[in-house]
């Protein structure tokens, strides 16, 4: 059954704090949003549609679905902008809601569609060690040199444990810090540490055990 792309509510402690409130051009959009002046909506649009439309489709592998689940994610931003408290940057808080509805859409699936999803191969551990390791090698897009292994690696992505794969987009795609991350998906920094240091051994392993054309440069 699949699990939450988000929680460990337990370790939310460390992250209080982490973002001191939003920037002057944050302000200046959510300002124009909620008076409900056309242009900062198409702002907004411009600025965020194009990286959560890749996110989102990174994460469930299908073009339909990350249509309308980015329609989904936008729609609620401008609904719930009025309520939005500003403890954390806009982008943060987009992703956050981008993150969560990709995990209602795979749930609904799921019931819908009665399909198993089993995480039981790559089930996540309790913080150890690991999650505080230091990250020193190169992630899988490093290392990808042309856009034929970018592509071989995107389809292994849709094959390893969602919980990972989301930690992975986020950072090595989507160049967001530990820290936005963390915040993004409630967790601790160990944990995001750690989701990501394991969603690349899989990652690795799914590259290694599927070997396709363009793998040397993949993996060089």
């Amino acid at each position: 059954m699949a699990q939450p792309l988000i929680g460990d509510s337990g370790n939310l402690s460390i992250l209080a704090g982490a973002q001191a409130g939003i920037s002057e051009e944050d302000a200046r959009i959510l300002r124009g949003l909620r008076a409900g002046i056309e242009e900062a909506y198409e702002e907004l649009i411009s600025r965020y549609e194009q990286p959560i439309y890749g996110m989102v489709y990174r994460l469930l592998g299908n073009q339909s679905d990350a249509c309308d689940v980015v329609q989904e994610v936008f729609l609620k931003v401008f609904r719930s902008v009025g309520a939005f408290r500003e403890q954390s940057s806009l982008r943060t808080w987009i992703y956050r809601i981008a993150v969560n509805e990709v995990h209602n859409h795979r749930r609904w699936f799921i019931r819908h569609c009665r399909l198993e999803v089993s995480l039981e191969n790559e089930r996540e551990e309790q913080p150890n060690s690991l999650e505080y390791a230091a990250d020193r090698s190169r992630s899988p897009y490093e290392q990808a040199m042309n856009n034929e292994a970018k592509t071989i690696i995107e389809r292994a992505l849709t094959r390893i444990n969602p919980v990972f794969r989301t930690a992975v987009v986020l950072r090595d795609i989507q160049n967001l810090s530990y820290e936005e991350i963390a915040e993004i998906l409630q967790v601790s920094l160990g944990t995001v540490k750690s989701r990501i240091l394991r969603g690349r051994e899989a990652l690795r392993r799914e590259l290694t055990q599927r070997p396709e054309g363009g793998l040397a440069q993949a993996m060089a």
